[in-house]
């Protein structure tokens, strides 16, 4: 730092070598050491300083340093004078000529410095001491002095040395640290004698106090680590790493209080589990007004094999937690009602070389159940049926304008798996797309960084939950929100409709107005919990970063409990009460055919509300026979004309035609027999418009069979 550099620039370019995130408040989250070189903490003022170190470093470094103007000629004639006499070395410097070395490298040189070398190093004190203040001088010094091995400043050599804060420093510490600067190598004989002297000059010679603060000076290395770890995986993503410079704390969105009840719950959670091979969880409480992020706890820390991972931005499978925003879609299309009957009964589809067949969590099935039932019991066939009904690619492209950028493939790729949650997402994605719901269908991004709040409804960069497209052009208004997600956040708050599945009592069930859907993977390899308050939504996940499965740990008993935890302590002193209707829904009493449910008033948005629910037999068009990835081998003791391969589709009630390898072979009103032809084929059912409704791809293996049409 040139000396032409004010203080306040000095003190303004200084960095210390741990970064710090900070809460909303202000309040410390996290510290993370960035420069491996040295050690030193954030600038200390000097009103920070305990007088007995300002005192005992001046009667050790420059007992007239009020009094001189940069240079104290008294010292310096008496060291010159004891070097003609050929005595031991004495220094001259004072504190003054001391910041100049620090500040100009040029200047810095071993303890036998030229008469030249000297010289310069005075001219700088004088130049410093006509532009800044004696406490200007002093609270730099004290800063920017090296105490012992990589302690620089005296923040760092007080919090490491003796685990406090500057001003908090005894005598006897104080004397300790003023001696090291003289010698910061110095072994504790030497450095005992030197604080004693000290000591001495200060009228306290004798202190009982000063072997034990010698004592803890030289046990180095002590609290290398961060002082504060709270948020680690947060720190990661905001602070600055190794090799990067940033000299001033960085504010997240994070809130201390919510983020320590969240990681005090994810512990006692894990650890009443643990037994059920489950270490690891993460949870994520958002704002929903703003998108703030007010806890970020990605990992079990101690209890965890992975504590470096982080699980909020970790894929999983999402199990039945994509559930509300498919049945969202179906109402927003006008497919279905909260009404609707689905059919909850034994279902196979064809795929790849086999059946799919989807089985509800405890393997029993219901019959005809309205679209409130199957949702907020989170049954698995009717979902099924609802995505068949609603066509896989709709769906895949609503979760990507949801923000689930896992979800790449077109929507066949995942089949209809995909309505049980077989796609990759993280919790934040989950978080944040529940948090749409919460916002009436509106979805702005999360936020981590502290800074300018994400935009509220109604302007550019809002996208509508119930029918993305691209964020709007700048200036361009947001999308209306959908009425849909209301009726979908109505149904997961639904006590009594959700006790098909998980009983009137249950961590999900809270004394006021919230939200919420678990989930459970494959294997228990994941579950999930994510629910919305009208102020929070939180997400949970509980599982193994290895991938290990649990045993017997739903979403109910694994993740709900520390959601329940967190949401409650959220709303200890905050009500939370139903969100007010939107314009564009009507809440209408209806009956159900086959006396199915009993008869209730239910949302319907306006136009589709019926007298009585139907039954809706949720299928789309597919080819039954034969299997996408079948492989057909022609017998060669059979003649040719005899072999036939059947073409078979169920048509959903659509006008069809097959189309093989690009030709057109008939319609598909029913079986289409086809003499084989080796070589691999593809087989598509087309509607009247040519549009593609399925296909499968095969394969013939033998002789070649003569080419015959299909009869």
């Amino acid at each position: 730092m040139p000396l032409r550099s004010t203080f306040a620039e000095v003190r303004d370019t200084y960095c210390p070598s741990d970064v710090r995130l900070l809460d909303r408040h202000g309040a410390v989250l996290h510290e993370l050491r960035v420069d491996q070189t040295r050690r030193r903490l954030a600038w200390t003022p000097l009103s920070g300083v305990s007088p007995a170190l300002t005192a005992a470093v001046l009667d050790s470094e420059d007992r007239r340093f009020f009094s001189h103007g940069g240079v104290d000629w008294h010292a310096a004639a008496a060291a010159l004078w004891q070097r003609l006499r050929g005595g031991p070395l004495r220094g001259a410097s004072t504190v003054s000529m001391q910041v100049a070395a620090l500040l100009d490298p040029e200047l810095r040189h071993g303890a036998s410095r030229t008469l030249g070398e000297k010289w310069r190093q005075m001219r700088a004190a004088w130049g410093l001491e006509h532009a800044w203040t004696k406490d200007q001088i002093l609270e730099a010094y004290l800063n920017l002095v090296t105490f012992r091995g990589e302690l620089q400043g005296i923040g760092a050599a007080a919090q490491v040395l003796f685990g406090k804060a500057p001003h908090g420093l005894t005598n006897a510490e104080s004397v300790v640290l003023a001696a090291l600067i003289r010698s910061p190598n110095a072994e504790p004989t030497a450095l005992t004698r030197r604080a004693a002297l000290l000591e001495a000059r200060a009228g306290r010679a004798g202190s009982p106090e000063l072997t034990a603060a010698v004592a803890r000076a030289i046990e180095l290395p002590r609290g290398s680590g961060p002082r504060v770890a709270l948020a680690p995986h947060a720190a990661r993503r905001l602070l600055p790493q190794h090799g990067q410079t940033l000299c001033a704390d960085t504010v997240s969105t994070l809130d201390a209080a919510t983020q320590r009840t969240a990681a005090a719950s994810l512990r006692r959670q894990l650890l009443a589990i643990r037994d059920r091979s489950a270490r690891d969880a993460a949870v994520l409480v958002a704002d929903n007004a703003t998108g703030d992020v007010l806890a970020y706890v990605a990992a079990s820390g101690d209890l965890s094999s992975a504590r470096h991972v982080d699980g909020i931005q970790a894929r999983r499978q999402a199990g039945s937690t994509l559930k509300p925003f498919l049945y969202a879609r179906a109402l927003d299309r006008r497919l279905l009602t909260a009404a609707s009957l689905l059919d909850d009964t034994p279902l196979e589809i064809p795929v790849g070389r086999g059946l799919f067949r989807p089985r509800n969590y405890d393997e029993t099935f219901r019959g005809l159940v309205s679209v409130r039932t199957a949702l907020a019991g989170s049954l698995n066939v009717p979902a099924v049926r609802t995505l068949m009904l609603l066509g896989a690619d709709d769906f895949a492209d609503q979760l990507r304008q949801l923000g689930f950028s896992g979800v790449a493939q077109a929507g066949d790729y995942y089949g209809p798996s995909l309505a049980l949650g077989s796609a990759d997402v993280t919790l934040w994605e989950l978080v944040n797309a529940y948090r749409a719901l919460a916002n009436g269908g509106v979805w702005t991004p999360l936020r981590l960084e502290g800074g300018a709040p994400s935009p509220p409804a109604g302007i550019a960069g809002v996208q509508s939950f119930g029918n993305f497209t691209q964020p709007p052009a700048p200036g361009a208004d947001g999308a209306a929100p959908s009425n849909a997600a209301f009726i979908v956040a109505d149904i997961l708050a639904d006590r009594d409709a959700r006790s098909v599945t998980f009983g009137l009592e249950s961590p999900l069930a809270t004394r006021f107005w919230s939200a919420v859907k678990t989930g459970t993977s494959k294997d228990m390899r994941d579950n999930w919990c994510i629910g919305f308050s009208r102020r929070y939504t939180v997400g949970v996940w509980v599982g193994n970063f290895s991938g290990e499965p649990m045993r017997d740990v739903s979403g109910v008993s694994g993740a709900a409990p520390i959601w329940s935890d967190v949401m409650h302590w959220l709303h200890r002193d905050l009500p939370s009460d139903p969100p007010t209707p939107p314009a564009g829904v009507r809440r209408v009493s209806t009956g159900f055919a086959d006396d199915a449910e009993p008869a209730r008033a239910e949302w319907f948005l306006s136009g589709t509300e019926p007298a009585q629910a139907a039954a809706v037999r949720a299928r789309s068009a597919q080819i039954v026979a034969p299997t996408d990835g079948s492989v057909i081998a022609i017998d060669p003791d059979i003649p040719a004309a005899r072999q036939r391969v059947a073409f078979d589709a169920d048509t959903a009630g659509t006008e069809a035609r097959w189309i093989l390898d690009g030709s057109d072979v008939g319609p598909a009103a029913g079986p289409l027999l086809w003499q084989p032809v080796r070589g691999t084929h593809t087989l598509q059912l087309v509607d009247a418009a040519a549009r593609t409704l399925a296909a499968v791809r095969f394969e013939v293996r033998g002789s070649a069979g003569g080419a015959a049409p299909p009869t």
